[in-house]
């Protein structure tokens, strides 16, 4: 299908694709935003789509998602389903010439993710992974502070998101349908340590696996050249201190957990009083957080670019990379502990 023509007003026309909590704070973020305009919502189940088409006040719902991704008052896809489904829907929208933005994660694999990105370019069209954290005030001047050497040269990093989930049998537990901690919580700690030291030149990983093969906790080791590293943890079943720091040689920069959402960042350098107390830099938050990334990306949509520079697909494609080495190793690591008897399930 031809690509949609946008409104002559410039206004962006929005279908949101899934009716979960992710899309519970994207919407009313896009309707804050000025040119922006949330036209249908998606939901496999009809009545929980009506439901929410009536709380955001959208004028329409659908539970089909052909007609979604053709339907011509349609510019933009927030595509927000369980993660397993993200390439098939993501790549169905492309083809039917809408500009997509993907929840993190993208898809599952490399491979997936780098066959989007060639699509979409092929196509003219806009892709994006939702990458939230990298578009936030926080972490652009947390960017801004570690290249004005204010800690001087960054050399490790430190980051996690664990917290124990209830196994209520959602997508989270399901290896059909998303599951697992990696690709859900890792990514995190992962994206982090790639937006500060690049992708890494070698990668130590642990973990642990239920009997289906779903990854329920992980820790890994990065390393970077000049000795460089970042070590990152991710848990389903238990807590991880949800903070990240940075050091470098000059002193530190503490993001408070949750690190991923964070408004608020602790800059331990500048002398020896400034290090052990530190005093808050804060920064606002607009709506639920989304604002700033969903407004780049409609300004990116609206300039013709098929990519974002905070996040483009070089970021996403080599996040990934490291994602499959991670989950990779946590697999071997887990089979050789059943061998050993030294398997945990849950």
């Amino acid at each position: 299908m031809d690509r949609t023509v946008l409104d002559p007003d410039g206004t962006l026309r929005w279908a949101i694709a899934g009716a979960g909590s992710i899309s519970r704070s994207v919407v009313p973020d896009l309707q804050l935003i000025p040119g922006n305009h949330v036209e249908v919502v998606f939901s496999r189940d009809g009545a929980k789509a009506a439901r929410f088409a009536h709380e955001f006040d959208l004028a329409r719902w659908t539970e089909d998602y052909t007609s979604l991704v053709r339907d011509p008052l349609v510019d933009v896809l927030y595509l927000a389903t369980p993660f397993a489904t993200h390439a098939a829907m993501a790549r169905e929208a492309l083809m039917a010439g809408k500009h997509v933005i993907i929840e993190k994660p993208m898809a599952m694999n490399t491979d997936e993710v780098e066959e989007l990105f060639t699509l979409a370019e092929n196509r003219g069209l806009f892709l994006m992974e939702a990458m939230w954290m990298k578009f936030n005030p926080a972490f652009q001047h947390l960017f801004e502070l570690l290249n004005s050497g204010v800690v001087g040269k960054p050399s490790s990093l430190r980051a996690g998101f664990g917290f124990p989930l209830i196994p209520d049998g959602g997508s989270r537990w399901d290896p059909a349908r998303s599951g697992g901690t990696l690709l859900d919580q890792g990514i995190y700690p992962v994206t982090l340590a790639h937006t500060i030291f690049g992708e890494p030149t070698n990668i130590h990983a642990r973990g642990r696996l239920r009997a289906d093969g779903l990854d329920y906790a992980e820790h890994f080791t990065l390393g970077f050249e000049d000795g460089r590293f970042a070590q990152g943890a991710s848990s389903m079943t238990e807590f991880v201190d949800p903070s990240a720091s940075i050091s470098g040689t000059l002193g530190w920069i503490t993001i408070p957990g949750m690190f991923w959402t964070s408004t608020t960042l602790l800059i331990h350098a500048g002398s020896w009083a400034k290090m052990f107390t530190p005093e808050p830099v804060e920064h606002d938050r607009e709506g639920n957080g989304y604002v700033p990334m969903l407004r780049a990306a409609g300004e990116a949509i609206r300039s013709g670019a098929s990519q974002h520079p905070i996040h483009p697909a070089s970021d996403t494609i080599a996040v990934f990379r490291t994602l499959d080495a991670v989950s990779k190793q946590v697999k071997e690591s887990a089979a050789t502990a059943q061998c050993d008897g030294r398997t945990t399930h849950v």
